[in-house]
């Protein structure tokens, strides 16, 4: 796992040029075949490095879909080729993919356990940061437990959340059910 952070929280410098135009992909889910295959590797001169772009977006929908914890992974997966994060030329850059991945799992698997299952999933990507967002409609409210028993299972997502990612938080709307919990790591060196 990695904790390096390569930048402090609030501290991303210059948005790259245009990303206010962010391009945005819906993929619907449709059962497994949303996600399963491994996606091909974008052959390119960036050798597993991100190329300069502008912010991307891809959602998937996860509201009555069974099985969507590796359902949001596969899709992860797929959207980090596409973003060229994977395959990773160096260590740093293997680290990074796995603690999004890492994250992902554990967004997503709050949300089954204490939010009546995720609606969506929605990765954001720009060239020095990722963003992931699940939204349920649970009420609650997720904050990091410090373990009271290292060595036993469960009680440990948020705080792992916590470490690996530069900034994490929750977005309710007025008025409507549920919460959005988004979390953001930054890209790899």
């Amino acid at each position: 796992m990695s904790t390096t952070r390569p930048c402090s929280p609030g501290d991303r410098g210059p948005e790259p040029s245009g990303a206010s135009g962010a391009s945005e992909v819906a993929v619907p889910a449709v059962g497994a075949a949303a996600g399963a295959a491994a996606p091909s590797v974008p052959s390119g001169p960036t050798g597993g490095t991100p190329q300069a772009r502008g912010r991307q977006v891809r959602r998937l929908r996860l509201e009555g879909e069974s099985a969507v914890v590796p359902l949001a992974r596969d899709f992860t997966r797929q959207a980090l080729y596409a973003w060229e994060w994977m395959p990773a030329a160096t260590a740093d850059q293997r680290a990074a993919a796995e603690d999004v991945l890492l994250v992902v799992s554990e967004l997503v698997t709050n949300a089954c356990l204490h939010a009546e299952g995720p609606d969506e999933l929605r990765l954001a990507c720009d060239n020095k940061v990722i963003r992931i967002e699940v939204s349920d409609r649970g009420a609650g409210q997720p904050a990091p437990r410090t373990p009271h028993r290292a060595g036993r299972p469960g009680g440990h997502g948020m705080f792992i959340v916590q470490r690996l990612c530069l900034d994490w938080g929750v977005v309710r709307v007025t008025g409507a059910p549920g919460k959005t919990v988004w979390a953001e790591l930054g890209a790899p060196a």
